[in-house]
């Protein structure tokens, strides 16, 4: 019975590694394309949020929750038509919304290394508010290449993870070849 699932288990890490490699160089090689799926994606997924917003709107109370859950309801709604069928526009927006926000925490990053008592090492917090800095300035100065550069970073993750659940793949195939080889033989069983 082990034996079986250490042989489904490697293969389906050895799938998953390769569609991920695949996915990653995918991602690398149309950023642009990758950016504008993952951003219609998130306005689908954006467009079930908002009609779950909506209908819970009807069964809530009378009041301020019900106005609440119409708001949430109806944003989601305009974001998600935005981002499926301007996707381009959005993924800027959400790009250049992430820059301002890498300004804001290497600001806030800066003041708490110079407080009296900083909550982390003062010169781990003033190279993170330079990398979050340096970041973000390239994310409002130009969000478009960004989000493309966003879009390569994720496809040389993907890959990487790839080729990690490949070689885990190769090492369970190995580890069951060698518990195979050394359990004694049973008469009808086959080997491997």
């Amino acid at each position: 019975m082990e034996l079986d699932w250490l042989r489904v288990s490697w293969q389906l890490l050895v799938v998953r590694g390769v569609i991920a490699t695949v996915f990653g160089i995918v991602a690398m090689a149309w950023p642009v394309e990758t950016i504008t799926v993952l951003v219609v994606l998130w306005g689908i997924w954006a467009l079930v949020d908002g009609v779950t917003w909506l209908a819970q709107s009807v069964s809530v109370a009378q009041g301020t929750a019900r106005l609440l859950f119409a708001g949430m309801g109806a944003l989601a709604l305009i974001v998600s038509a935005i981002a499926v069928f301007r996707p381009q526009v959005a993924a800027t927006a959400v790009t250049w919304v992430l820059g301002a926000w890498l300004l804001v925490r290497a600001v806030t990053e800066l003041v708490l290394a110079f407080t009296k008592a900083p909550p982390a090492p003062r010169a781990l917090l003033v190279l993170s508010a330079l990398v979050d800095g340096a970041i973000g300035i390239v994310f409002v100065a130009n969000p478009g290449k960004a989000a493309v550069g966003v879009a390569w970073l994720l496809g040389l993750l993907a890959i990487v993870w790839g080729l990690v659940f490949i070689a885990l793949g190769i090492a369970a195939r190995h580890a069951l070849n060698e518990t195979a080889s050394s359990e004694p033989a049973t008469p009808g069983r086959l080997a491997m």
